[in-house]
């Protein structure tokens, strides 16, 4: 089968079908008790399994599978794709060893982010790159002139993320020896189903945890088998609201919830240079030219910055999720794009875009404006904040060697 005709029957399997099922939905399905599911990049995800409290515990207090399927997953591989990802993205790949995965982003070429996710290195020659939205044509437009082959593996590739305290025990009890080696960013092949499961010490929620890459025909031969071995370590399903509440503790970002992705943007003024969503540590300029570090560079030149990415600690216990925040309760000063009230961390929390200075050289006296339903009528409060660094909760465990039991 040549590319092109997988890429036709995967585009006509997205038009006949309003939304895909992964190749964990028949485990997923069964589990549900709330019939909640959502749209993922086209697929079928559930927002909850049961109950989205509880969900949330499980990831700080036993191990939650989360299924990550629906992950945008590109395959670039060849003699030449070192130096491609080189060029597009933002952190050195150099020094980006076998084995190994780091946090990256990429630019257009006005140093606007086009989205942002995580590059495992495999091998010498061969990268997997997962992210939020999908780039293939833009890949194999900045791939011209390079010796690279590059393949969309969204459909073919099964995704699980298992965080929480006792995921190492999970997956120690299902028989992945040597998996105790495994340190933060470092990922190894295992032994799985007569192939190999790729286990990466990753995750989203700031916690111990792992994700685990399969081919699709044997995901559900996986779930089982961690699942099964899962059983009196408190193992459980989750869907996308424990986990966003457990990513917002961490302080991690989402695109186009968090910021908005140039190719999304309808507006010029919403597009987002590195520097103004709390990615400028990533930019190595040591490196070889990179897409938009001219103009990242430019923007640093003219402090022509217009926006900063914060933390806010906000009093009281209810969440100012999209609220608006003001200085001195009268100047508009940014937005708040998720916040929660913070089982672990008992703090009121929130991550927000506020205009420059505001969140930078003027920090103080911020307050947002929160709209509380009671006895189904609004009512508006003014809530006092304050910057704060992120993550909100840092938990020594997401980084032991070895990882604990617990």
């Amino acid at each position: 089968m040549t590319n092109a005709t997988a890429i036709r029957r995967s585009l006509q399997r997205h038009i006949s079908t309003p939304r895909l099922e992964t190749p964990f939905h028949p485990r997923l399905s069964v589990l549900s008790t709330t019939s909640d599911w959502y749209n993922w990049a086209g697929y079928k995800a559930p927002h909850s399994i049961f109950d989205s409290d509880l969900e949330y515990f499980a990831i700080r207090s036993t191990a939650a599978l989360f299924d990550i399927s629906p992950m945008v997953k590109y395959r670039i591989k060849g003699p030449d794709a070192e130096s491609l990802l080189n060029r597009v993205t933002l952190r050195d790949v150099r020094k980006l060893s076998p084995g190994r995965v780091h946090y990256t982003a990429w630019c257009d070429d006005e140093g606007h982010v086009l989205d942002d996710g995580t590059l495992f290195r495999l091998s010498d020659r061969d990268f997997r790159l997962c992210c939020q939205e999908r780039h293939l044509p833009w890949l194999a437009d900045s791939a011209i002139g390079f010796n690279v082959e590059i393949a969309e593996e969204t459909d073919e590739i099964a995704g699980l993320a298992l965080q929480g305290p006792t995921s190492f025990a999970v997956l120690s009890e299902a028989g992945f020896a040597g998996v105790e080696h495994l340190r933060p960013f470092q990922l190894a092949l295992f032994e799985h189903d007569g192939g190999a499961v790729v286990i990466s010490r990753t995750g989203f929620t700031g916690d111990l945890g792992y994700e685990l890459f399969v081919p699709a025909p044997s995901a559900l031969s996986l779930w089982d088998r961690l699942w099964q071995a899962g059983q009196l370590l408190g193992v459980q399903a989750i869907g996308y609201d424990a986990l966003n509440r457990a990513r917002i503790e961490a302080g991690f970002i989402v695109a186009n919830a968090d910021f908005v992705t140039a190719e999304a943007a309808l507006r010029a003024d919403r597009e987002r240079l590195p520097d103004e969503i709390g990615l400028d540590w990533m930019i190595d300029l040591e490196k070889p030219w990179f897409n938009g570090r001219d103009a990242i560079l430019e923007a640093r030149r003219k402090h022509s910055l217009r926006y900063i990415l914060v933390g806010l600690e906000i009093e009281g216990n209810i969440p100012a999720e999209h609220a608006l925040v003001y200085h001195r309760q009268k100047n508009e000063a940014g937005l708040v794009s998720a916040a929660i009230w913070s089982p672990l961390a008992k703090r009121n929390i929130a991550i927000a875009t506020l205009e420059r200075p505001f969140g930078e050289r003027i920090a103080d006296d911020l307050w947002v404006e929160i709209y509380a339903l009671r006895e189904l009528q609004y009512h508006k409060m003014m809530k006092r904040a304050k910057v704060v660094p992120r993550p909100f909760v840092k938990l020594d465990r997401r980084s032991a060697n070895p990882p604990g039991r617990f």
